[in-house]
């Protein structure tokens, strides 16, 4: 597979070389691409495109609104978002916009009104998520003046824009410590944009409550509550995926809002097939369930592992199993297998790790089993 950081590539240097080259005077093609390509190669994704942005910063006019002219006048005609469709000989797009974007916010910070009708523009043709975060961090309150009128915007990726680039945790971005402390600010956006027609929207005003959630689980279920009724199912979607963290860390109020009550079951018995389990292989368990309600219930049924850390205390794991109602005095059978296999994000120890299910936000029974490392292994 071409690694991602290729996606701002020599070919993509040039390419914006010969664009710039018809807008500024004087522009030495051969020193800026001498410049940007001795050094590209080691660098990562985001390094090559901050390391792009400095050169390009260096052989554009100073005067903000000279430069500014030129970025705009070497977009690419066509406003979509592109990225698997790269820049040409019409214009920039996709990938890169990337560099193009750091400029603006690198040197556009005493100017809000330019420098978010350029961004607005770039926004079409790539996204300029990350790059209204600087206005944002810098002052909240005029750059969300600025960016409120986009929720009516016709362009799908500007009505988006209001959402993804004020979320408080965006990966790959600055964090917005103000609106991680009180994110009151960006809820107007969020309650225009939730019954947006456009799926891409919705989700990431999903994406962004599920950031506040991180630092305001109570207010996350509140507004899940409100929105849940005479919701559509786009909305109930929205809602779903917003509260996808609570309702794994088993969040009563988000439960709550989901009609999930607390569950009347009684579990008999949680085993597991093995009590030792090689690594490459799959741990495999089942469990009993006994309705005790007198009512038919609703279950959101999850299990944790708990896997061994370096000093020997366990740490627990929340997967998603299934949803089922059960019936008053009904038994129902689960099976399920989990393989245990090298993953970029985990470090396996060898020894003791754990089972345990979590349905409704409770927790229920605990099964233990050895992992068998091979080895040379941890």
């Amino acid at each position: 597979m071409e690694p991602f950081k290729n996606n701002i590539s020599p070919d993509l240097v040039r390419c914006l070389g010969g664009h710039l080259a018809r807008h500024v005077s004087g522009f030495d093609r051969q020193v800026y691409e001498a410049e940007i390509l001795s050094d590209l190669e080691q660098l990562e994704l985001k390094q090559r495109a901050a390391h792009i942005a400095d050169v390009i910063d260096r052989h554009l006019p100073d005067d903000l609104c000279e430069r500014f002219a030129v970025l705009e006048a070497v977009l690419h005609p066509v406003t979509e978002i592109a990225f698997d469709r790269g820049s040409d000989d019409k214009g920039i797009r996709g990938w890169g916009i990337m560099p193009l974007g750091m400029v603006v916010s690198a040197s556009g910070l005493e100017d809000f009104d330019a420098s978010f009708a350029l961004l607005k523009e770039m926004t079409k043709r790539a996204t300029a998520e990350f790059d209204v975060r600087p206005f944002l961090d810098k002052d909240q309150e005029q750059a969300l003046a600025i960016m409120a009128p986009w929720v009516r915007d016709p362009s799908v990726h500007v009505r988006r824009l209001a959402s993804e680039g004020s979320r408080p945790r965006l990966p790959w971005g600055m964090r917005l410590r103000r609106l991680v402390e009180d994110p009151s600010p960006t809820l107007p956006l969020l309650e225009a944009l939730k019954d947006d027609p456009e799926d891409y929207v919705r989700r990431s005003v999903a994406n962004h409550l599920n950031d506040i959630a991180k630092d305001h689980p109570d207010l996350v279920a509140e507004i899940a509550a409100r929105w849940l009724k005479d919701a559509d199912e786009n909305r109930r979607k929205l809602v779903r995926h917003a509260c996808r963290s609570l309702i794994k860390q088993g969040h009563a109020p988000t439960l709550t809002a989901f009609g999930l009550n607390p569950p009347q079951i009684r579990l008999e018995g949680l085993s597991i097939e093995s009590p030792m389990v090689s690594y490459g292989d799959a741990v495999a368990f089942a469990a009993d369930l006994v309705s005790t309600g007198s009512k038919p219930q609703d279950l959101v049924i999850d299990y944790l592992l708990h896997f061994r850390k370096a000093n020997g205390s366990q740490s627990p794991k929340v997967f998603k199993w299934t949803k089922l109602r059960l019936a008053p005095g009904e038994t129902i059978s689960l099976s399920r297998a989990h393989a245990i296999r090298p993953i970029t994000t985990r470090v396996y120890y060898g020894g003791p790790q754990a089972l345990s299910l979590r349905i409704n936000g409770q927790d229920f029974g605990h099964a233990e089993f050895d992992l068998v490392m091979p080895e040379g292994r941890r």
